[in-house]
């Protein structure tokens, strides 16, 4: 009950100050403003932002502290970011102070989805030691772990005792995202092994690093893609990890915080994907008319034109149609069972192959059990068909049913092979979208149920 009030207390709390936030800019009393923010968390604060109308987000955001400014501002949305930036490129000062303030790791997020122009201007604003650090994370390939690690973390050498660490932490852990972990490196900095606080805390300030040393570590590669440090994440269920270079030489660290920005990233992009859209959209409600209509039509229109060939199969059968007309019942309930049956296999391999749980080798296994699964599934659904077309239909009840098996086996074996050919041909598997098996199983399937009428029919 006491935290139901707390959070009614703070929902009541934002609601009296966006309904007196205009009025307060209107009268430019600055100083309530100012007061004001300091009852809300960045991210509450990001949020108000988020909402806000061009032009007040850039007054509320230049009324926050230093600090204020950098935690909300990696809350923010992307394009409210962008706009943002915009808003104080006449307060140089201001802006040079955010952007040397974010963390390197949030900073190259940002710079990578900018244009490169913009990008080398904002990067001039940068300390000369902040602007080496990003030009450095943004000479890393894109998607690669490189982008994502943050040089900011603590380590130390194998002869420290634990009481220098702990001076050491105290010295440079203050502008560490995490020291959730100390890394411990020898002269050249590679690394040796990391050790968890809790190990240090419970050690004898007597006692050395190297005494707590095990050398089991888990490591990523800067040049890896970021879905490698995912699957890292989720099978060491770590807070954060160490990133090397081939030679072994520690180059920063990677958070779970960044991990699951790109976890909602990748899942995003393969949701438009299997949409088929071309690209993620970031706000329907802010998108423009025409942006939205690009976003969509491409692909509506190709599969227009692939949905063409249902029709010429159509027509090919018309005298099949025009003879036994309680086949056209049958038809749309048979043709969408093998979509279905497709994008659902579909969305369980596309899943399967992003998550690392299966890979192209196994693709032989899968299409064999997939068979049997599929077979079991048809059977299942041509029971259910065949009673409706018992009453509906008798004479044509061999026929919903043989093609009810053989649509839902064959809609499945393409749900389950093309995400495994497009992987094996470089490309995304969330490509093989649902419009694009069930434009396919759309065919084969007129193709299956009118080929098997005309053969029992004796057309």
């Amino acid at each position: 009950m006491p935290l139901y009030s707390k959070k009614s207390k703070e929902a009541y709390i934002m609601v009296n100050f966006k309904r007196s936030f205009r009025d307060l800019i209107k009268n430019k009393d600055w100083k309530a403003l100012k007061q004001s923010l300091n009852q809300f968390n960045p991210h509450e604060i990001a949020q108000f932002i988020n909402d806000l109308p061009e032009g007040e987000d850039v007054i509320l955001f230049r009324l926050l502290n230093r600090e204020q400014a950098k935690e909300t501002f990696r809350h923010l949305s992307h394009e409210n970011q962008e706009h943002i930036i915009e808003g104080l490129a006449q307060h140089i000062h201001k802006l040079s102070d955010l952007l040397n303030d974010l963390e390197p790791d949030d900073r190259t997020a940002f710079f990578e989805e900018l244009p490169g122009k913009v990008t080398q201007h904002l990067i001039q604003l940068l300390s000369d030691e902040e602007r080496k650090i990003a030009m450095q994370l943004l000479g890393y390939p894109e998607n690669s772990i490189g982008r994502l690690m943050t040089p900011e973390y603590v380590a130390v050498k194998p002869d420290f005792t634990i009481e220098q660490v702990f001076a050491h932490i105290r010295q440079y852990g203050k502008d560490c995202e995490t020291i959730d972990s100390i890394y411990v490196v020898d002269k050249n900095w590679k690394l040796l092994d990391d050790i968890h606080i809790k190990d240090i805390i419970l050690a004898s300030p007597e006692q050395t690093v190297s005494e707590l040393m095990d050398h089991r570590f888990v490591a990523l590669n800067a040049m890896d893609d970021q879905e490698m440090a995912i699957r890292v994440f989720k099978d060491y269920d770590r807070v954060s990890l160490p990133v090397v270079n081939a030679d072994g030489i520690l180059l920063g660290i990677v958070t779970f915080d960044d991990i699951m920005d790109v976890v909602e990233e990748e899942s995003t992009e393969d949701f438009h994907k299997f949409g088929s859209l071309q690209e993620p959209i970031i706000n329907p409600l802010k998108a423009s008319t025409f942006h939205l209509f690009r976003e969509r039509i491409f692909w509506l229109a190709a599969l227009l034109f692939v949905n063409l060939f249902s029709g010429a199969v159509l027509s090919s059968f018309e005298s099949v149609i025009q003879s036994v007309v309680s086949l056209v019942f049958f038809l749309p309930l048979i043709i969408d069972s093998a979509g279905n049956a497709g994008s659902q296999t579909a969305s369980l391999m596309i899943r399967s192959l992003a998550t690392g749980d299966v890979h192209l080798k196994d693709g032989y296994k899968l299409v064999g059990k997939e068979f049997i699964v599929s077979f079991l599934l048809g059977i299942t659904m041509a029971i259910g068909v065949a009673a409706i077309a018992k009453f509906r239909s008798p004479e044509i009840i061999y026929i919903v049913a043989l093609t009810m098996v053989s649509v839902v086996m064959i809609g499945s074996l393409i749900g389950l092979l093309l995400p495994f050919i497009f992987t094996k041909l470089k490309l995304d598997p969330a490509t093989a979208s649902a419009p694009l098996i069930t434009s396919i199983a759309d065919i084969l399937g007129i193709v299956i149920y009118f080929s098997l009428a005309s053969h029992f029919l004796g057309f």
